[in-house]
């Protein structure tokens, strides 16, 4: 039941159980936090160090407070709450300080988020503009679940953690969940193919055919789970981004030997550079650079070359085996045979929402990855014994909900949404 034949895979969102914060109340709250926590520590310390006017803003947490609406009114709010920050770091960390302050878990939150939120500016603490923020992958959103991360995907905002839930899909047998796999956020699909085939070959639940959605596979992904673990990666490839795309200039107009490492233009000019480098996101890429002499004079430049003054055509490749994947994936993909296979990688958006329905994947019990991840083991589990029971007890599947006016809509229009 959990080997060889076929296996579907996606992801969804899961909400940390900490409560969303904007900027302001997190700043507010990393303080109080702190504060707190030094409270417990060294009472006496803290009281000689408070300022006056802590307890009245720092006693009871930020959501029971009401912020200025006005924008000069917040700016002094944001100027105040990083003084005191600033203060109280300076305190902790000075020679006569109690040294356990400096190895308090949320005294170490406050000085992360103060570095990430404020930067001196002529000597006046002011707050980071968004150019000067370090990536998602690292920027704390609120003190009460450091392992959380703020994520976008189109429009879905959220902060917390993605989940990957991967099951078998073979027809007469039941859908068992053979990998779930839960990151923070900002972690991409595209980079879960290796992680998750690697899970799998360690419990012989590998698959001989992998379907996922488009953010999935790409070049290198598709090589590696072929060449690592006779997988074949199945999804959408993304169109490619080049401004010839399709057109009779495109990159697949161009003629490549390998071999000789040359490649011939459509108008039968052959290139005379041909350097393997890497990119700006550090992938290995090979750059084919044709002749300005020989193409000065093409009645076609214009049309080949993206810039306007540009005076000869480059061409970034991939390497040979991911070249070759990529093109050979578009062209499967445009058959009605491709297509209608591809069907079968819908069914998992099923399995996530009987997850959510059933164990609430979508919202963390619990603070911190680790407890989320095996949050979201146990909802596996939890399916594979329904399903299994369901299986073991001849009880049909549930059939897809249709409302009873979309079961109205004529066999030749489609329904906005639908797949």
């Amino acid at each position: 039941l959990k080997s060889a034949g076929r296996a579907r895979t996606d992801s969804t969102h899961v909400l940390s159980s900490a409560r969303q914060l904007n900027w302001l109340e997190r700043v507010a709250e990393t303080l109080r936090s702190a504060l707190n926590a030094i409270a417990r520590a060294e009472p006496g310390w803290l009281v000689d160090i408070a300022g006056p006017d802590w307890f009245r803003h720092y006693a009871t947490r930020a959501e029971d407070s009401r912020f200025p609406e006005d924008h000069a009114q917040r700016g002094e709010v944001e100027a105040r709450i990083g003084a005191d920050g600033t203060r109280l770091l300076e305190a902790v960390f000075a020679p006569g300080a109690p040294h356990g302050l400096r190895v308090l878990d949320e005294v170490e939150v406050l000085r992360q988020t103060w570095v990430q939120c404020f930067h001196l500016v002529d000597g006046e603490l002011r707050r980071r503009a968004p150019k000067d923020r370090p990536p998602g992958a690292i920027l704390l959103v609120t003190p009460y679940d450091t392992d959380a991360r703020g994520c976008i995907k189109r429009d879905t905002v959220w902060d917390g953690y993605r989940v990957h839930l991967t099951e078998t899909c073979e027809p007469g047998a039941p859908n068992l969940v053979t990998n779930v796999v839960t990151t923070d956020s900002t972690v991409q699909d595209q980079v879960m193919s290796a992680r998750i085939h690697a899970a799998l070959a360690a419990r012989n639940c590998l698959p001989a055919e992998h379907w996922v959605d488009a953010g999935y596979p790409t070049a290198a992904q598709i090589v590696a789970a072929r060449r690592d673990h006779g997988v074949e990666l199945l999804g959408p490839m993304k169109a490619s981004t080049a401004a010839q795309s399709g057109g009779p200039f495109s990159q697949d107009a161009f003629t490549i030997d390998w071999d000789t490492r040359q490649v011939t233009c459509p108008n039968g000019l052959t290139s005379t550079q041909w350097r393997e480098r890497l990119s700006q996101h550090g992938l290995p890429v090979i750059r084919v650079r044709f002749s300005p002499a020989g193409c000065r004079p093409c009645s076609h430049l214009r049309d080949c070359v993206n810039s306007p003054n540009g005076k000869f055509r480059e061409l970034n490749l991939r390497r040979r085996d991911e070249h070759e994947a990529v093109r050979k994936a578009r062209a499967e993909q445009q058959t009605d045979e491709w297509k209608e296979r591809y069907q079968i990688r819908a069914g998992v958006e099923g399995t996530i929402s009987q997850a959510v329905g059933r164990c609430g994947l979508r919202r963390s019990r619990y603070r911190g990855l680790a407890k989320t991840s095996l949050q979201h083991q146990l909802t596996g589990a939890a399916i594979n014994l329904a399903r299994i029971d369901a299986h073991l007890t001849d009880t049909p599947r549930a059939l897809t909900r249709t409302s009873h006016f979309a079961a109205l809509c004529p066999a030749d229009q489609t329904i906005d949404g639908a797949k």
